[in-house]
């Protein structure tokens, strides 16, 4: 993927709402729900739900088919499955591995003192 789709996919769900649209129709599958199902199940007033799905299929998650008088939108899995590659190998520095990354941090570990500097500090509490 590149990084201009994913920058534009990642703009379209940083937004709750559309990220709970995408949620729910990942949840429902390939075959989708029609756009007033979709505001019934997320309480949402069809105006909102249709500016939400519009963005979201310009950034091309969801993909809308007339069904007569009404549009059923589907997830696009193919593009949520190449921004997940994306982001696992652009957050991780390379090709996505199969394993769980590493954790970044490492807590700091205390070096033990030298045994001579022990040795000045005990005769000088001494």
């Amino acid at each position: 993927m590149k990084i201009t789709a994913a920058t534009r996919a990642l703009t379209a769900l940083a937004q709750e709402t559309r990220l709970g649209i995408v949620r729910l129709l990942v949840k429902v599958g390939p075959d989708g729900l029609v756009a007033g199902q979709i505001a019934m199940r997320l309480k949402l007033a069809p105006a909102t739900s249709s500016f939400h799905l519009s963005q979201l299929t310009q950034a091309g998650l969801i993909q809308p088919t007339r069904e007569g008088r009404s549009i059923r939108y589907a997830p696009v899995l193919s593009t949520i499955n190449e921004l997940l590659a994306f982001l696992g190998e652009t957050l991780s520095g390379g090709p996505t591995q199969k394993t769980a990354p590493r954790s970044v941090a490492k807590p700091a570990r205390k070096k033990a003192a030298p045994k001579k500097a022990v040795a000045r500090r005990k005769a000088a509490r001494s």
